[in-house]
């Protein structure tokens, strides 16, 4: 995280599935934003899961760190940010 062009080049990769799914979301009914939110968040929610799932300490499996992702931040915007 502390090199600028890893960030930058890490971007690049997430845009091609960010994009792919919310053009499927599109193929399937779903309004261009509401798509493209939730294709951002969807992806956002993987990269963070990631993350947490390679630090130190983490035992959980990925696939259970990547589905407790979304009640963190539902918890958040529903106003409880103590999760």
């Amino acid at each position: 995280m502390a090199n600028p062009e890893l960030q930058e080049r890490e971007l690049i990769k997430l845009a091609s599935p960010t994009a792919a799914l919310a053009g499927a979301l599109r193929g399937r009914g779903v309004a261009k934003p509401a798509a493209s939110l939730t294709a951002e968040a969807g992806v956002t929610v993987f990269k963070v899961g990631f993350y947490r799932w390679i630090s130190p300490g983490e035992e959980r499996e990925l696939s259970r760190v990547i589905r407790d992702s979304p009640n963190e931040l539902k918890a958040v915007t529903a106003g409880d940010q103590r999760t």
